[in-house]
């Protein structure tokens, strides 16, 4: 049946692990409420709590790449899935801030190489032409996990406690780890499951060399410099911050507000949170399927990646603006469900790039972006809790999501050229 397309089995494989990864570090925010009370936190110290990921996050999101390069996407997601597995589920065993909190830096820490890992197995095992797609078809399990998640999670609190909660969390992880042990190989060459055929066209006519492609991984004449200076890529990388602004900022204080502004209870909560990530994980494979319909139509990185990146965050930070003059529950979930989908839609081409610019070194050139977005899943969080702390209420943390939101659209409309970056 997968004769000719195991690759679509990998990506299956990352569609799953990624389903994992996100309903682990969001389900705190649904578990926050009663948790603050178990242990009588402040809204400081929840802002700190749900921004404790992204600070182990920023760490090994870029080390994760480094090591994902050097020793393949197999070994590294092999042992972060582990880890963070076993880290959610002892989020069950708590019994105070410090506890809570260096958990939450320890997930953030194991699941820091998890989209490296992803960006690099795509790049050996799709070609070109199919990988905004592919990375789509990956990165749809982001909004998918935050909309199942959602009800799941907090049904799951209702009826067997939080505790028990993250032990069944702690448990999904586990269960995939001998089917990635088993079914994936660092490159396509490496799997006796995939056909000559599917290998050509993966890889055109060139015939592939797996010890000189890993030895090119790691002596690449100033790499690191074109990395870190490349305008497109630093634009990418700014993009993608206010990107992941906009997603924690969602996924962490969603449920607060609508439990605070609107009064409605826990399982309300998670019903109303499913319709923004559904959208979201409409609009994103779409959006990923056109990028690469373009591109082949036009061989135009600018018209494939570019533009669906500044569209996507304009429309969201304009998809912002009616909460700040309406106050209504449907004018809300309307804004913050545009906000969401429009956001999410273009996740696929911020990862493109790094594949089409910096193929030989995908997994590090995600990692350098994925820092920016560690960085926002502290910042956003923490920031957020300070401001409605100050300002009595919400309205400026949404007020920061517009001015950010069109910041970014206007460095990607001036500088982001990726048909020039190489």
């Amino acid at each position: 049946m997968f004769q000719h397309k195991f690759r679509w089995v990998i990506v299956a494989l990352l569609f799953f692990i990624t389903i994992v990864n996100y309903i682990d570090r969001s389900a705190i925010a649904y578990a926050m409420e009663d948790i603050g009370l178990a242990f009588q936190f402040s809204k400081e110290q929840e802002g700190m709590i749900l921004g404790a990921f992204g600070l182990g996050y920023m760490l090994t999101t870029l080390l994760g790449g480094i090591a994902v390069d050097r020793f393949g996407a197999k070994k590294i997601l092999l042992i972060a899935a582990l880890i963070w597995s076993l880290s959610s589920g002892m989020m069950g065993f708590v019994n105070g801030f410090l506890f809570v909190y260096l958990l939450r830096v320890t997930l953030g820490l194991a699941e820091g190489p998890n989209f490296p890992a992803m960006t690099r197995a795509i790049s050996d095992w799709l070609p070109k032409e199919e990988c905004s797609f592919a990375l789509s078809s990956s990165l749809i399990a982001v909004p998918l996990a935050l909309a199942i998640g959602a009800p799941i999670v907090s049904e799951l609190i209702v009826h067997i406690g939080w505790r028990t909660m993250f032990y069944f969390l702690g448990a999904l992880g586990i269960l995939w780890l001998p089917l990635w042990f088993w079914l994936f190989s660092d490159f396509p060459e490496q799997n006796n499951r995939v056909s000559q055929d599917e290998i050509k066209l993966i890889h055109g006519d060139e015939k592939i060399d797996e010890i000189k492609v890993q030895e090119q991984r790691r002596h690449v004449p100033g790499l690191w410099k074109f990395l870190l200076t490349n305008p497109t890529l630093l634009v990418n990388n700014i993009a993608f911050f206010v990107f992941g602004y906009f997603l924690f900022f969602f996924m962490t204080w969603l449920p607060s507000y609508l439990e605070q502004v609107y009064q409605l209870n826990l399982i309300q909560v998670g019903w109303f949170s499913v319709m923004p990530w559904l959208l979201a994980a409409l609009l994103l494979w779409t959006t990923g399927y056109l990028s690469d319909v373009i591109f082949r139509k036009t061989n135009c990185l600018r018209l494939s990646r570019s533009y669906p990146i500044w569209i996507s965050q304009l429309l969201a930070a304009l998809s912002i603006l009616p909460i700040l003059f309406y106050h209504s529950l449907t004018v809300s979930m309307i804004s913050i469900t545009l906000a969401v989908a429009f956001s999410m839609s273009a996740n696929a081409a911020y990862y493109a790039v790094n594949v089409d610019i910096a193929k030989e070194r995908a997994g590090t050139a995600l990692g350098i972006m994925e820092v920016g977005f560690s960085l926002s899943g502290f910042l956003a969080p923490v920031i957020t809790g300070y401001v409605i702390t100050l300002f009595g209420g919400y309205h400026a943390a949404f007020l920061l999501l517009v001015i950010l939101g069109l910041i970014s659209v206007c460095l990607v409309f001036l500088f982001h050229r990726p048909n020039t970056a190489y």
